[in-house]
């Protein structure tokens, strides 16, 4: 299956992989950025891809099939300080976009463009899903949830028609929620802000980048690209931190974002913002 990393020549010249070094590449994905990690480290080098989906693994098995030094865990990168010692990763690399094939499998309910289940689980071991939030949560509780993850100033309006329309009947599909949306534009802010809920995505950013600072060696290097500002702004935030208590150096002054020739090549890395550290 093609896959399109996204900044990944940025994401090389600031990680500046080396031969026999150790990578942690905390969302694996279809293995995109990690070949090229894998071929900078060479056969003495080691790669840990992490993913909580169980088919991104199994693609990115495939994709990376002709390397041996490469070790797979099923896990959110939330959790990454639990599978991996202290001190003793030289690059992690956190790509938090949603892969292209999120989008284009209508079965997993990610696009309000396909017709599918109201899911939106990266990992199908959890219980909850974007239908359970829909039909279970209070009023109050979806607005805040568009409010405050879709930065949707209309969200107690939608929440209302959210309510009136789960009095008739339960939402089941995407198309059941595309239906009530009278402002279509509003559409991938109603999606993101049901997608960052489900999967408890800001609280697994924040533990990850903890746990991130705790792996790596000194002078160890780390790369987050974020898809949208709350992503982003957490991600600045906690490199500023750092920066002022002497942990961390900052490697990017402002967000590295796409070329206009990537854009038009993949126009999903538009949205794309790249920030580096180095742990001192």
């Amino acid at each position: 299956m093609i896959h399109t990393p996204v900044l990944l020549r940025e994401v090389l010249e600031l990680l500046a992989p080396q031969k026999g070094e150790i990578f942690l590449d905390a969302t694996l994905g279809l293995g995109g950025h990690a070949t090229a990690i894998l071929e900078k480290i060479g056969a003495t080098g080691k790669l840990i891809g992490i993913d909580a989906d169980a088919r991104n693994l199994k693609l990115a098995h495939a994709n990376l099939k002709n390397f041996s030094n490469v070790k797979f865990q099923r896990a959110n990168f939330r959790k990454i300080g639990n599978l991996v010692k202290a001190n003793s990763v030289d690059g992690i690399l956190l790509d938090l976009g949603l892969s292209s094939l999120h989008l284009d499998n209508a079965t997993r309910g990610f696009s309000f463009r396909n017709s599918g289940p109201l899911d939106m689980r990266f990992d199908s071991r959890q219980t909850l899903t974007a239908a359970e939030i829909l039909n279970s949560s209070t009023e109050n509780e979806i607005a805040d949830i568009f409010f405050k993850f879709g930065e949707i100033r209309s969200s107690r309006k939608i929440a209302r028609k959210v309510v009136e329309f789960r009095r008739k009947q339960k939402f089941l599909r995407t198309e059941d929620l595309v239906g009530i949306i009278e402002i279509k534009s509003l559409l991938p802010q109603i999606f993101q802000s049901l997608r960052i809920t489900v999967n408890d995505e800001l609280n697994s950013l924040e533990a990850g980048l903890h746990a991130a600072e705790k792996i790596l060696k000194s002078n160890g290097r780390i790369i987050v690209i974020s898809f949208h500002s709350l992503e982003d702004r957490i991600v600045k935030n906690f490199f500023r931190e750092k920066k002022k208590a002497r942990i961390f150096e900052v490697l990017t002054k402002k967000p590295i974002t796409p070329s206009p020739l990537e854009i038009h090549e993949n126009p999903r890395s538009r949205s794309a913002k790249l920030r580096a550290a180095r742990k001192i």
